[in-house]
This record gives structure tokens, C-alpha cells and sequence, in this order.
């Protein structure tokens, strides 16, 4: 007798059934600088992935391979790695700290069930973290919190656990505290057990022991640890009533209480140590697995239909359910595109066939990796919380989800910023010119925050970021990994244009020429809207004045023309047009004709609606030591900033501001010589807004200029 349909199915998956309670999908996230690779590394040695630790600063660490990575000292990529701790397997994404890769940032929060933020012992809570903080916030992330650097100097954990509740309104719930200060750190004392754990000079993080707390530390630690239970046992109705009744919970008990506030974001354990010098990072490996919740914790992925409304279905946490992944990251490398996937339900086998639910296609999975690094290890099945690199696939983004066939679904889709700043690049020789066509197509698979565009006048290839930095990077990327020599010119602005005022108007066009000609009349009304509405057409023809079918031309003609500003030929935002009246020729009207008089009647009104160019304003983090603030806040005057406020903390202090991204072009030089080399600044889109009059007259003179250059 044969199987039952679906049988074959069961089977494989009760084989291959995991267990996910063992599972920990995290990812390490904080300020640039604050030492997120060097603790990934450290994490890598201790669970005995790698035996010889690299470091940053020599340029040599594993998770940093591309050679970008390694000369600036900065992650640029996600990297996913999976290690195994006390018998629980770790998939660790390493994500970028610099504010021009947030969307990496982003993405990886995405897909992650817990993560640790890390933050410098002497820098604290900076900038970054606070984007950082705020996306996890949003993505409802659990974390641990793991104050790095305490054998730098000014390094002091209380005051970043004051500024954790101070600067991120986050409540921190202390586990251990340090022994020693500065060069003088030698380990922690972990709360619950009451014991010290002390390191010894060799950097080995093997070689500690465990002691009873120091003499001058007894008071604190009890007064610490009776924070800790108060705090832990709020979770638990049963457990706090005995406590208020004067009975200690056991540990295990505590533990239980603190899991379940960390995983629905009540509070965050927060450890400390060095990572460059071994000291402390056991416990927040014990942490992950004793507080982060695995993949059958989090909330489902809830699944949306093709319009991103929610149809009440979710993605759950099950081997046996249809198939649902989610490509958070794509990476080309030697052997070929790398496709990494969350998946978050079902399992996926190779050889299966897979629909990709944006663009409608099938593609075969023929190869599957769990990756360390830039090492893999090739895997015939995966399942539901499992992370996997799938090799080779064709047309999948980021963000693209992956499912069943059969059983199609789409999870919630990513949104992602639009790109403010812009430069041109051209292919030095024809020889490059294919080359570089191939190597940006990758690009934009890989970071969708990068986008490119052809200009159809002068045909330039136009790159557009999000920062600076960004783009100088992708520049980079072109020329060493990809051998593209280019020609970069200057960075421009994304200005827009829009109008302030409501014009009622009419256009009649006609043409005759021998046999039929072509005529079409309309009356419309123009008219700004609030900002970030776009651009809305709507008709108001009654009595057929404009027959129903030419409708949609006159709306075709309109929203064709916006793309063109009538002051200096940028995109027209947050305007309305109202079809009012009109009239037609039996013979002679068309919907081409009707599709012209609108292209015309745009040109013809835009220029009487008080149109004035927008540009881009970003927020902008500055800090700085105490006795520069003055040249700080002067300059960014200078910039047309707007200072919103002031922040004194022991190593300097925070300007928050907003300024035009066109005034802040170079400003990280300058803000160096400034500070020597001590300032530091982050910044991000906010808003568009009005430009004064000179900066518009210069914007439009400039754009009369290239129009002249074209022309010859």
C-alpha cells in the first residue's frame, strides 16, 4: 500500500525536526567604534570557531573580510557566522555602526529574535546607538546591553547605565558589576551568585577564577543585587508575593523572571567587560542563552497580501508548515551570489523549487551554505529558524520573501529611505564602460538603499546613497573589488520644487494639418498640497465635456510632466490638479491630443503657482569637547543650521541640529580641525523644505548652466 499523500513530507521533517529552544538568531549592534567587531571576534574564539584572533586595528579581523572593511576599520556589511555555547547553536550578525549603513542595521534587526547592543565604556550612549536603539525599538527586538572598553581611560560603567536610562529612556537592569576601574579592571562580580570572576593579565580567556567579592565591594553588590530581584520579580505575580512576604527567590527563579522581562522589553540585563582583553564576555554568552528568547519566542511574521495589507496569517515558528523565508542580505562573492535567508517557517530542502512572491518567478535551490564569515559549510536541508546563505538565485532582492509554490505568501514588505545625495560616474574607456554596467547591477541587488539612474540627456550613470560616506564607499567598491576605473564628478543635492499658490486655468490645443487634425480643450484648477502628499489628480468633468476615456490622458499628461520642475528641472512634489471642464471635437480629439494639452497646460501654469525649489534637511548629532562648542555651533550657523539642543556629558557635549545637507558637504574634515580630532558627527534625512531666495536663484543659475552646456 502506498504512503499517504504528504507522507514522505512528515517524515523528512519529523527526522530533521530541530530543536529551536536551543536556537539563539542574535545580532551585535552599536556605535562605530564601540568595539561590535572585536566582541564578535572574541565570541568566535571562546565557542572555539577560530583558534588565532585577528584584530580591527591590524586590519585582520574574520567578520571584517572586504579589504574596505579591514583599511577603515569599519564594518560595512553584515556578516552572518553561526558558533555553538553550552550546547546552543548562535547565528551571529555582525552589523555596521556607521550612520550611512543603517539600512543594513535595518535590515538585519529584521530578522533577528534578540541582539546585544554594545557601547563604549568611556564614549557611552553616542549617536548611532541612539538610531540603532530606536530600530530595534521598532523592529521589538529583545536585548542585552554590554558596556565594552572598561580598561580604557574615562572609562565608567555606572554613567553609561545612567545615560542608558537618561538618553535612550531604557531601564537597564544591572547583572554584574566591575571590578576596577581602567587599567586596574580585572573582572566582574556576577549579582546572582554573589561571586567574582577575575582574569588574569595573559588575555586568555580561559584563565580566570572565581572568588568571593571583594571587601570594599560587599555593600554595593548587596544593594545592586537587591535592585536586581525588585526589579525581576515585578514579572511574576507568585514569585512577588512571596518576596513582599520576606522570601528570597531561588536563582533559577530570578533567571525565569528576567527571561520573561527581557523577551517583552520590560527591561534589559546589562553586563560589562572588556573584549579586547578577554574580561567578561563568558556571562553575556550565559545571558544570551539564559535571557534571549529563541525563534519560538517572538512574535510571527505577519503575512501580507500582494497590496501590503495584513490577512490575519502568520508566518509560524513550525518545520511542518508551508515554507516562508525572507532575503535579508545579498552578497556576491567568489563562488557566486549569496542569498541570505531567515527562514521563518517550513522547511527548505535542496533541490526544492521556491516562488519568489514579489516577481512572480520560480527559481531551484541547488546549493545551500551556513556561512562563518566568509567560510561555509554546504547544508542539504534547513528549517524554520534557521539562517542560510542560498547559492546562486537570479532575481531576488533584499527584502524579497521566498515560499511555497504551492501555499504563496509574502511577509511584510521593507521600506526604504529615498536616497538624498547624487553623484555622476563615467566608465574611463569603453573596456570599462561593460564592466561597470555589470558591477553596479550587483551593487543595487545588494543594497537596495543604493540606487542608480542613466541622466537621458547626458547619459551619465547617476549613483544615488544615502551620505558621503556611502557613496564614497560604493566608489570604492567599484574600483578594487569590481576593477572599474571611473571618473566621479561632484556630489549634488536631491532638490525638489513644489507651489504655493492656487491657480484656476485653461488649455485649448489644436492642430490642423491637411486631413484630420487634433484638438482638445481643459479647464483645471492647480494647487499645493501639505507636504509628503505627492502628487493627486482628480476630475470634476460633469456632462461629458471630457469624455471618460480621455480622462486618464489628461491625468497621463500630468503626472508624466512632474518628474520636470518649471524652475530648474527637479521633481514637482505635493501638488493637486482638479479636471474642471473641457471640450472635444467629434472628429478631431484624442487621447494623445488630450495627453499633450495636459503636458502643456503643466508648463504653462506651474510658472504662474509661485514655485520655489526644496532642499533636503538633515538631522544632524554633533559632539564635541567642552571647549569647542563655541566654533561648533558658530559653524554650523554659518551652514544655515538650526540648533535644537545642548547635552553636557562628562566627555564633551551633543548639539542636536538640522541643517541643509548642500551646506554640509566635507563637514567631517572640518569638524575635525576643528575639535582635534576629537568631534564627531552623525547625520540623517528629516525633511524637505524651502530654500531661501539666494540659495534658489544659485540653484536655478546652476541648472540653466548645464541646460546651455547640453545644448552645444
Amino acid at each position: 500500500m502506498p504512503p499517504p499523500p504528504g507522507a514522505e513530507h512528515e517524515t523528512l521533517t519529523t527526522i530533521f525536526m530541530k530543536d529551536l529552544s536551543k536556537y539563539r538568531n542574535i545580532g551585535i549592534f552599536a556605535h562605530v567604534d564601540a568595539g561590535k567587531t572585536t566582541t564578535s571576534e572574541r565570541i568566535l574564539k571562546l565557542t572555539g570557531k577560530i583558534h588565532k584572533l585577528g584584530e580591527v586595528h591590524d586590519g585582520e579581523s574574520t567578520m571584517d573580510f572586504m579589504e574596505q572593511e579591514a583599511e577603515r576599520g569599519i564594518t560595512i556589511q553584515s556578516a552572518a557566522t553561526s558558533c555553538f555555547w553550552k550546547g546552543y547553536q548562535f547565528n551571529i550578525i555582525d552589523t555596521p555602526g556607521h550612520v550611512d549603513f543603517t539600512i543594513e542595521v535595518y535590515r538585519s534587526l529584521k530578522v533577528l529574535d534578540g541582539g546585544i547592543g554594545v557601547f563604549c565604556g568611556s564614549g557611552g550612549v553616542e549617536p548611532q546607538s541612539e538610531t540603532n536603539w530606536r530600530y530595534a525599538n521598532d523592529s521589538e527586538v529583545s536585548r542585552i546591553i554590554y558596556v565594552n572598553k572598561l580598561d580604557r581611560i574615562g572609562a565608567d560603567f555606572y554613567r553609561v547605565v545612567g545615560q542608558v536610562k537618561s538618553i535612550l529612556g531604557a531601564k537597564p537592569i544591572v547583572m554584574v558589576l566591575p571590578i576596577g576601574t581602567e587599567s586596574a579592571f580585572v573582572g566582574v562580580v556576577d549579582l546572582l551568585t554573589r561571586k567574582a570572576h577575575i582574569w588574569d593579565e595573559s588575555g586568555q580567556p580561559e584563565n580566570f577564577k572565581i572568588e568571593d567579592v571583594p571587601a570594599d565591594m560587599v555593600d554595593k553588590v548587596e544593594q545592586y543585587r537587591a535592585e536586581l530581584i525588585e526589579t525581576a520579580v515585578e514579572q511574576d505575580d507568585d514569585i512577588m508575593e512571596r518576596f513582599l512576604e520576606g522570601q528570597e527567590p531561588t536563582i533559577e527563579e530570578i533567571k525565569k523572571c528576567i527571561r520573561k522581562g527581557t523577551i517583552n522589553l520590560s527591561f534589559f540585563p546589562t553586563y560589562c567587560g572588556s573584549s579586547f582583553k578577554n574580561k567578561g564576555l563568558q556571562l553575556v554568552l550565559d545571558a544570551v542563552v539564559d535571557y534571549l528568547p529563541n525563534p519560538t519566542e517572538v512574535k510571527p511574521q505577519p503575512e501580507v497580501d500582494l497590496e501590503g495589507n495584513e490577512t490575519g496569517k502568520f508566518a509560524i515558528v513550525d518545520a511542518s508548515a508551508p515554507f516562508r523565508g525572507l532575503a535579508f542580505k545579498i552578497m556576491d562573492d567568489k563562488f557566486g551570489a549569496l542569498t541570505f535567508t531567515r527562514i521563518y517557517s517550513g522547511t527548505l530542502k535542496k533541490g526544492d523549487t521556491i516562488l519568489n512572491s514579489f516577481t512572480g518567478k520560480s527559481e531551484r535551490v541547488s546549493r545551500m551554505v551556513e556561512m562563518h564569515a566568509n567560510d561555509r559549510t554546504e547544508v542539504d536541508i534547513a528549517q524554520a529558524g534557521d539562517i542560510v546563505a542560498i547559492v546562486g538565485m537570479k532575481n531576488v532582492q533584499t527584502g524579497h520573501t521566498l515560499c511555497d509554490e504551492k501555499n504563496p505568501a509574502t511577509l511584510e514588505p521593507m521600506v526604504f529611505p529615498d536616497p538624498v545625495i547624487s553623484i555622476a560616474v563615467a566608465a574611463k574607456d569603453k573596456a570599462n564602460a561593460e564592466k561597470l554596467a555589470n558591477a553596479i547591477g550587483k551593487m543595487v541587488q545588494e543594497d537596495p538603499s543604493f540606487r542608480v539612474e542613466t541622466d537621458e540627456e547626458t547619459n551619465e550613470m547617476i549613483l544615488k546613497g544615502m551620505g558621503e560616506l556611502h557613496l564614497d564607499i560604493k566608489i570604492d567598491i567599484l574600483k578594487r573589488t569590481h576593477k572599474v576605473e571611473v571618473v566621479v564628478g561632484a556630489p549634488q543635492v536631491a532638490y525638489r520644487e513644489t507651489i504655493t499658490k492656487r491657480i484656476e486655468d485653461e488649455y485649448t490645443h489644436k492642430k490642423q494639418s491637411g486631413g484630420s487634425g487634433q484638438f482638445a480643450k481643459i479647464s483645471y484648477i492647480i494647487e499645493p498640497l501639505e507636504p509628503g502628499e505627492g502628487f493627486v489628480f482628480e476630475s470634476k468633468v460633469v456632462g461629458g465635456n471630457v469624455p471618460k476615456e480621455y480622462i486618464p490622458a489628461v491625468e497621463k499628461g500630468f503626472k508624466t510632466s512632474i518628474h520636470k520642475g518649471p524652475l530648474a528641472g527637479y521633481p514637482c512634489l505635493d501638488f493637486k490638479v482638479t479636471l474642471v471642464d473641457g471640450g472635444f471635437h467629434a472628429v478631431d480629439s484624442s487621447a494623445l491630443a488630450f495627453e499633450i494639452a495636459a503636458k502643456a497646460a503643466y508648463r504653462q501654469t506651474m510658472l504662474k503657482a509661485g514655485p520655489q525649489i526644496l532642499e533636503p534637511i538633515m538631522k544632524i548629532d554633533v559632539f564635541t569637547p567642552e571647549n569647542h562648542v563655541g566654533d561648533v555651533i558658530g559653524d554650523l550657523n554659518r551652514r544655515r543650521g538650526m540648533i535644537k539642543s545642548q547635552e553636557s556629558g562628562p566627555t564633551g557635549v551633543r548639539i542636536k541640529a538640522e541643517a541643509p545637507l548642500s551646506a554640509m558637504f566635507g563637514y567631517i574634515g572640518d569638524l575635525r580641525t576643528m575639535t582635534s580630532g576629537r568631534g564627531q558627527f552623525s547625520m540623517e534625512f528629516s525633511h524637505y523644505f524651502a530654500t531661501p531666495r539666494n540659495v534658489s536663484d544659485e540653484v536655478i543659475a546652476k541648472a540653466k548652466a548645464r541646460e546651455e552646456a547640453l545644448r552645444k
